[in-house]
């Protein structure tokens, strides 16, 4: 049996996902185990429900279907995506290749059954969660789209930070410290990963930590005892707008950053 989510931001949409269903369970079991009505209620309700598949819609308000599926292919159990989509444009032959499948609106009874087959047939071949993420990443840089905010969960509840509110990212042991002005979060998305996707909002400071170019206040120098902790040697760090905390800027890193203080 395949469980699915339904992710549409128009009810009769959903309902009308609902019937065809129906038409295909003859040939496929199906359970429908929730619906959502956008991007971000659709990773809480995979994160919390599981599914197999998401039939996901593409234009959606709040979070489009593409970031979407960046979100679920980054969960512990990532489910297949189908994209449901109206428009029939470049997006279609870009996706084609990277997800599971598309459909297009209205639904036809026949290539949603053929859409489950396919699922079905790539849980049987155990794809590696990993491989969907990349080729999810590939689709989607290839449109020029990449997330606007890091979905983080936190005691079974899924935050949303938007990655503008985002002052500096900073790796500790198996976790990436996510630091807003307001609080701090944790994410198990490695460091790396996270440069490659936000490298043009965020420099690398120290190995183990990147910073929100626009929030760079300034630079402040470390000398004598304060520098202790450098080994005895002077060091720079740098000052954040909105929050205390001071990052220290390693030798290697210091050409890079040094001139990217805001007036």
């Amino acid at each position: 049996m395949i469980r699915i989510l339904i992710v549409d931001d128009e009810p009769p949409a959903r309902t009308r996902l609902r019937q065809r269903l129906g038409d295909c369970a003859a040939e496929i079991a199906v359970d429908v185990v929730g619906e959502a009505a956008g991007g971000a209620a659709a990773v809480e309700a995979a994160a919390r429900l599981q599914p197999d598949l998401v039939l996901l819609d593409i234009a959606m308000p709040d979070m489009s279907g593409i970031e979407a599926a960046r979100h679920l292919a980054r969960l512990p159990a990532p489910p297949a995506v189908v994209f449901v989509t109206a428009f029939d444009d470049h997006a279609i032959e870009a996706f084609e290749v990277q997800a599971v499948d598309y459909l297009l609106k209205p639904v036809r009874t026949e290539r949603l059954a053929a859409a489950l087959a396919r699922v079905r047939r790539r849980a049987a071949e155990a794809a590696p969660g990993a491989s969907a993420d990349a080729r999810l990443a590939s689709a989607a840089r290839a449109l020029g789209v990449v997330r606007t905010r890091l979905a983080i969960a936190e005691r079974g509840r899924m935050h949303f930070v938007p990655i503008a509110d985002v002052v500096y990212l900073r790796a500790e042991l198996k976790y990436v410290t996510v630091r807003t002005p307001e609080r701090e979060y944790c994410t198990e998305e490695s460091l790396a990963s996270l440069e490659s996707e936000f490298g043009a909002q965020f420099v690398r400071v120290h190995r183990s930590a990147l910073v929100a170019r626009a929030r760079i206040a300034g630079f402040e120098r470390v000398r004598g005892a304060e520098a202790e902790g450098e080994g005895g040697e002077a060091y720079w760090q740098v000052v954040l707008h909105g929050i205390p905390d001071r990052l220290p800027v390693s030798r290697r890193q210091w050409p890079t950053v040094k001139g990217l203080a805001r007036s």
